[in-house]
């Protein structure tokens, strides 16, 4: 039976994320201090953005340890647990995207939509690139103008000129492309893709058995080319362009999908990887 568990649980993590960076950077609370680039936990433990390292280091910075250890603990927290469940879990851009999806659904957009060719390849261009460009500016090229951090930023310290990225974004995934920015465009998203691609443990299961083909898990899922799988082979997702939303598993009336780990053994098969 089809809920809204994961959505809600999705929603809660990210609003106590800001929550907590709020209270730590206006009261002084210990357990989230500065922004998603980099911050401390209970103050004491060090977090950073990978990619905005990378970005760093290539524009020549002097990386001091706790940035490096920050970064180190992130890229491991991802690429072998979690998977890309940042873009879904953390990430505040994320609820700007799914409302304006819900809008586009709501509203019947979907069903008039010009058919855009825009491959999500272009994202791991845009990574490329901000990898590119920032020796050649000397400065962390996307980390620069990321709407991630923009918008973490803004919400926190306040927006200023930050709405008008957020609005380029909601009106683009509106009115252009469904999930452009984060299924497409966004070097952050491709660049937890890739860390959580060859291990990861934390995935999204799938019992063929129960499956009755519906496809609602496709009609909501906003990287749909990972459930290939669907109808075919009884397997977990294992791109790691899967965000570990738990769309698919809040709208199967079969209970067909599941979160599992990667190596688990499920639904009679000899092994799940």
């Amino acid at each position: 039976m089809s809920s809204n568990k994961y959505l809600i649980l999705r929603r809660i993590s990210q609003i106590t994320i800001l929550g907590l960076y709020l209270g730590g950077n206006y009261f002084g609370w210990k357990v989230l201090q500065g922004n998603l680039s980099a911050s401390k936990l209970f103050g004491v433990i060090p977090l950073s953005d990978p990619y905005a390292v990378i970005q760093m280091f290539l524009a020549g910075a002097l990386l001091g340890t706790d940035v490096i250890i920050g970064a180190v603990i992130i890229a491991v927290f991802y690429g072998l647990i979690a998977g890309r469940a940042f873009c879904s879990w953390v990430c505040p851009v994320n609820i700007f995207t799914d409302i304006a999806n819900w809008i586009r659904v709501k509203s019947g957009l979907h069903k008039e939509e010009k058919r855009i060719s825009f491959p999500r390849s272009v994202r791991y261009w845009f990574l490329a690139l901000g990898l590119l460009l920032s020796p050649i500016l000397g400065v962390p090229a996307f980390e620069f103008v990321s709407p991630v951090s923009i918008t973490h930023r803004g919400i926190i310290f306040g927006m200023g000129l930050g709405w008008s990225v957020i609005l380029a974004i909601f009106l683009f995934d509106l009115f252009v492309v469904k999930n452009g920015w984060c299924g497409h465009i966004c070097p952050l998203g491709a660049f937890y893709s890739l860390i959580s691609r060859p291990v990861s443990l934390v995935r999204v299961g799938y019992d063929l058995k129960k499956c009755t083909e519906c496809m609602e898990c496709k009609r909501v899922c906003p990287e749909v080319q990972v459930l290939r799988m669907i109808g075919k082979e009884n397997k977990p997702v294992l791109s790691g362009e899967c965000t570990n939303c738990g769309r698919c598993i809040d709208v199967c009336p079969e209970g067909a999908l599941f979160y599992t780990f990667r190596f688990k053994k499920s639904g009679g098969d000899k092994d799940a990887h």
